[in-house]
C-alpha cells in the first residue's frame, strides 16, 4: 500500500510559478512511475506530466510542455511538478498518482495510487 500526500498548491497570478510536492510512503517508491493529473470543474480528469522509476525519463501533455517540470528524489520519496508561466487555464485541482510498475504513462488506467489532490488556482 502506498500513500500519497501533495503539497503546495495555492493562488497564484498568471505568469507566476508554483511547485507542487508529492510525498509517498512506503518502501517501493523508487520502483514505481510516479504522475501527475488535474481535473479542472466540470471536466474530466487530464494527464499533466508522468516520470519513470529512475527519473531518467519524463513526457509531459502539450498544453504544459516547457512550462512545467516533473522530477523526483527517490532517498526523500518526494515527486515533484515545478510549474512555471502560469495561465488561468492550468486552474484545477492537480492529483499525484503511483503506477505498480516502473515505466512512465500518461494513461490513468495505468495507475494503482492517488493522493487526495491540491487544488491550483491561477488569477488573470
Amino acid at each position: 500500500q502506498v500513500q500519497l500526500v501533495e503539497s503546495g498548491g495555492g493562488l497564484v497570478q498568471a505568469g507566476g510559478s508554483l511547485r507542487l510536492s508529492c510525498a509517498a510512503s512506503g518502501r517501493t517508491f523508487s520502483t514505481y512511475a510516479m504522475g501527475w493529473f488535474r481535473q479542472a470543474p466540470e471536466k474530466e480528469r487530464e494527464f499533466v506530466a508522468t516520470i519513470n522509476w529512475s527519473g531518467g525519463r519524463t513526457n509531459y501533455a502539450d498544453s504544459v510542455k516547457d512550462r512545467f517540470t516533473i522530477s523526483r528524489d527517490n532517498a526523500k520519496n518526494t515527486v515533484y511538478l515545478q510549474m512555471n508561466s502560469l495561465k488561468p487555464e492550468d486552474t484545477a485541482v492537480y492529483y499525484c498518482a503511483a503506477a505498480g510498475r516502473p515505466y512512465d504513462s500518461n494513461l490513468g488506467t495505468q495507475y494503482t495510487y492517488w493522493g487526495q489532490g491540491t487544488q491550483v488556482t491561477v488569477s488573470s
